[in-house]
């Protein structure tokens, strides 16, 4: 039987999240070691995001929206606004530092923002690589539509699709639309593989789930199932045999580099963004 991961909520710069990784149940599902769903939320007219400056190492952040528009700054000198189905997957590696926040044009009227967010632990030999910046166009992720499902392939390889943004280790992150009375089958038979179900209802194994639901496939579940209407994510890939430390903002398998990260972040070392250098988030 599939086992359900329960999340808690979290506050980041004015917005709840539904928090599902890490937790004690389950640290890492393939490579990813943190995943947060953004939102809904509404925001007024002068109100909206407002992440400030901080830190990362070891990790790749992935930010993909369903609705509204984040704008992101970083230490490599990117500035950007994501819209809805694109991809931004930032390579922290050895040490980057980035903001999230919103334009003048979508802060300065009432606005909806949701969306998902994950971190993508680096493998033990690429942790310090040289940080990168990767922004797709949602036009350019491969699409695979059949008997009423939508299948995009956000990162990695699924269905026999291959999306353009480079990884680390062998994944997949998938958007999947479906109509009622549809089924699609599990990306990977060899991978861990996790089901996020954004709207709808999702059967597996004869287990029902709904919204919210964050469902960990055991090896003999090789489809889902939609009752109606559904959006999911599947996310996952090859389960690493070591399992990183995190602590705050930072991924590492060694202890004493997050300790060296924290003091790099006390004492100021990290790179600034140009444009955001007025304000950061304190070390905890």
């Amino acid at each position: 039987m599939a086992i359900q991961l329960n999340g808690k909520a979290h506050d980041i710069g004015g917005l709840s999240v539904n928090r599902v990784l890490p937790q004690r149940a389950k640290r890492m599902v393939g490579p990813f070691i943190f995943f947060d769903q953004m939102g809904p939320g509404n925001f007024s007219a002068g109100d909206g995001i407002d992440v400030r400056p901080h830190p990362h190492i070891g990790l790749a952040t992935l930010t993909y929206l369903f609705e509204g528009n984040l704008l992101h700054r970083d230490s490599l000198g990117n500035q950007l606004e994501i819209h809805p189905g694109d991809v931004n997957w930032m390579v922290a590696g050895s040490g980057i530092v980035h903001s999230e926040r919103e334009s003048f044009e979508t802060k300065g009227q009432s606005h909806t923002i949701h969306g998902l967010q994950c971190w993508v632990a680096l493998p033990e030999e690429n942790a310090d690589v040289e940080p990168s910046f990767s922004h797709i166009n949602r036009f350019d992720l491969p699409t695979r539509q059949l008997e009423g499902v939508m299948a995009r392939v956000i990162i990695g390889s699924a269905y026999g699709l291959h999306s353009p943004v480079p990884t680390f280790s062998p994944m997949f992150y998938v958007d999947v639309m479906a109509k009622a009375g549809g089924h699609i089958e599990r990306p990977d038979q060899t991978q861990e593989v996790g089901v996020y179900v954004i709207y709808g209802e999702v059967v597996v194994s004869n287990n029902l789930y709904s919204a919210g639901s964050f469902v960990l496939l055991k090896d003999d579940d090789a489809q889902l199932h939609f009752n109606e209407n559904s959006r999911v994510v599947l996310l996952g890939g090859e389960a690493f045999k070591k399992v990183p430390y995190i602590d705050w903002n930072f991924v590492s398998f060694s202890k004493p580099r997050i300790e060296q990260a924290k003091q790099d972040w006390r004492e100021g070392k990290f790179d600034k963004i140009p444009g955001d250098k007025l304000e950061y988030i304190p070390l905890p």
